[in-house]
């Protein structure tokens, strides 16, 4: 009887572990896709002058390119200036430069007009 006492305890702590292991898990997962989460970034329209406009986004990872990020900033700026009746002008933009790594995520940056 005290074998089977032992063996019910044990077994019982093996599945308490393994239910742990696996909420500690998806608790890890979480916090690991709400960091990278958060470390893209949108910096949405700021108002630079009268009619002078800077749109900005940031990738959270180095694995994607640039380029779906300037276009996403001049669909940004664009929609941003039809609102207003106008159309957007670019008056200057930026990239980021490789290799994307520690914390040089593909970035592109425009500086717009609304005329």
């Amino acid at each position: 009887m005290q074998f089977s006492r032992s063996y019910t305890r044990a077994s019982e702590t093996a599945r308490l572990d393994a239910e742990l292991g696996y909420v500690l898990s998806k608790i890890l997962f979480i916090c690991a896709a709400a960091v990278l989460a958060g470390c893209a970034s949108n910096s949405g329209v700021v108002a630079m002058g009268p009619d002078t406009f800077f749109v900005s986004r940031q990738a959270a990872t180095g694995f994607s390119g640039s380029g779906s990020l300037k276009a996403e900033a001049m669909t940004e700026a664009g929609a941003f200036c039809t609102g207003r009746g106008k159309t957007a002008t670019v008056t200057s933009e930026k990239e980021a430069k490789p290799p994307f790594i520690l914390g040089n995520y593909p970035k592109a940056e425009i500086t717009f007009k609304c005329v």
